[in-house]
């Protein structure tokens, strides 16, 4: 239950960045290039240093390497296929393969983008934090931790330019929120698989942990190194060393 908990906390994090925003306003690109920074720091330190280790003693080498490599390319394939979108380095709502979604006004079309576009990753995040408290109950917290960090900019980036072009704050409440589901059920697939065998375990802990670093590849270093690419280093060394520590 308390892996469920964790879960849903970490999902609805990206609702809590629309909070910040209207309540206290933007925070300064200092401050969330070393949000990101340090996410994704610690992402890769439990990719690094727990799961794809534990993968190997629970399967073998080829499960983890199988299993790492699948979780990349779902999420190369689902950045491919999926409509999503995305702050680019200009500030800008950044759209990617809007001609899939087939939907004719302009703010719905937004919203369902924005929909997409967190959901896309909550899911597999889900798995993460499902396999990290299969590896430990410390991995798996550290996993939800690292995951609310970078769900609280996520939320910030999408929902400011959105509230400048005038979306409603209950439509961002209401889309984020419901994406932030999608980890605890990412969660719950993942704790089923589990149960099967533990060379499904060994390769979910790879699966996760292969994901979680195309997620920090992909997304956070690059906009953590849009908004001030010093404080994104030193909030990713911070990570790092801190996931070193901890595991």
């Amino acid at each position: 239950m308390s892996t469920l908990m964790y879960s849903f906390l970490a999902g609805i994090s990206t609702s809590l960045g629309v909070f910040v925003l209207i309540i206290f306003g933007e925070p300064s690109k200092k401050v969330l290039a070393s949000l990101l920074g340090f996410a994704g720091g610690i992402m890769l330190a439990i990719s690094v240093f727990e799961l794809m280790p534990e993968a190997v003693e629970l399967g073998s080498l080829g499960i983890a390497l199988i299993g790492f490599l699948l979780g990349a390319f779902m999420m190369f394939g689902l950045d491919k296929i999926v409509p999503h979108s995305h702050l680019s380095s200009s500030e800008k709502l950044e759209v990617e393969n809007p001609e899939k979604l087939k939907v004719k006004d302009p703010m719905l079309r937004t919203g369902f983008l924005i929909f997409l576009g967190i959901a896309l990753h909550n899911l597999p995040e889900g798995l993460a934090i499902g396999a990290g408290f299969e590896s430990s109950p410390e991995a798996g917290i550290y996993i939800a931790m690292a995951i609310a960090l970078h769900n609280i900019p996520e939320g910030l980036a999408i929902a400011g330019p959105l509230k400048s072009g005038g979306t409603k704050t209950a439509m961002l409440f209401g889309f984020t929120l419901l994406a932030g589901l999608m980890t605890p059920l990412g969660t719950m697939i993942g704790m089923f698989i589990f149960n099967v065998s533990p060379i499904f375990v060994g390769g979910s802990l790879a699966f996760a942990a292969g994901a979680m670093v195309y997620i920090v590849n992909d997304e956070l270093v690059p906009q953590s190194n849009n908004m001030h690419s010093h404080f994104a280093n030193a909030g990713m060394i911070g990570g790092l060393l801190m996931g070193f520590t901890i595991l």
